[in-house]
């Protein structure tokens, strides 16, 4: 298993990826896909094994306005047959340690039993845009006191919800 940036020729794989690793979702990879489009920067590393991308994480910046105040985790991903693995973890401990992350806040829209075992905590400011009660933003070296909507790169977009179906409704018994 090796660790490396993503480049131009692993980017295709990296939307495989994504489409496995959230079946039934195209948000994530037509995120990353705006994104490299767009020439946005981003620090992003995949996993690779046996010459196949395993795993991916992204951080984009997060911004106070029109400045920089961190990073976002954003998204992070793991083929499904290589889930429990270890293998996020490894990632995204790896992620944490690079030069470029190592001492920036950080910010992450997640699950917080997960992100709280890298040292995320909750935020109560900033406050995420797609999480109404910052109930899964979490930080990492989050010294803000400003109370501000924190931004995302313009690609970041709320995934769209499915309709509701439509019919009769029926009444429990």
């Amino acid at each position: 298993m090796k660790i490396q940036t993503v480049t131009p020729e692993t980017r295709p794989k990296v939307y495989a990826l994504l489409r496995r690793a959230f079946p039934g979702s195209d948000y994530e990879a037509a995120l990353v896909e705006k994104l490299h489009g767009n020439g946005r920067a981003l620090h992003e590393w995949v996993c690779i094994h046996t010459n196949k991308v395993i795993a991916y994480i992204a951080f984009s910046p997060a911004y106070h306005g029109n400045e920089v105040c961190g990073l976002h985790l954003a998204p992070m991903a793991v083929a499904p047959d290589f889930q429990r693995q270890g293998v996020g973890t490894e990632l995204l401990r790896f992620a944490l340690r690079q030069e470029a992350i190592k001492s920036q806040p950080l910010f992450v829209l997640g699950e917080p039993g997960y992100y709280s075992r890298f040292g995320f905590e909750p935020c109560r400011t900033p406050l995420c845009p797609f999480d109404a009660d910052n109930a899964h933003f979490l930080g990492m070296r989050n010294s803000t006191a400003d109370s501000f909507v924190v931004g995302y790169e313009p690609e970041f977009k709320p995934a769209a919800t499915p309709p509701r179906p439509r019919g009769k409704k029926r009444r429990a018994r």
